[in-house]
């Protein structure tokens, strides 16, 4: 099975920058393991199991709740796959072939 769980999170209370607490998580999902796609909107995760993703998304959430944030806004997207494995590169590829190299 392929889980692929675009993310975004980030404490609503510290400012307008966000990028040192945006940091933490990255450097959480980073150290799960998972083969992961940082962008300038959203982070897409990969795991074999729904609930690894589930607890990834808890773990990134601890992150913020140690850092004293009172309120987290987290949007979370999920394409789920049996059958499947290394979709976060084999989807792009899929376009490649059709159209030539795009941006990543």
């Amino acid at each position: 099975m392929s889980v692929l769980l675009e993310m975004a999170m980030f404490p609503t209370d510290y400012g307008e920058s966000k990028s040192a607490h945006v940091a933490k998580v990255i450097d959480t999902i980073r150290k799960s393991g998972y083969s992961y796609q940082l962008t300038s909107m959203c982070t897409i995760i990969e795991t074999e199991e729904i609930g690894q993703a589930l607890k990834l998304i808890e773990d990134c959430y601890k992150v913020l709740e140690s850092l004293d944030c009172n309120r987290v806004y987290a949007t979370l997207t999920f394409d789920i796959r049996k059958g499947h494995s290394n979709r976060l590169k084999t989807k792009v590829e899929s376009i490649e072939k059709q159209i030539g190299e795009v941006s990543k």
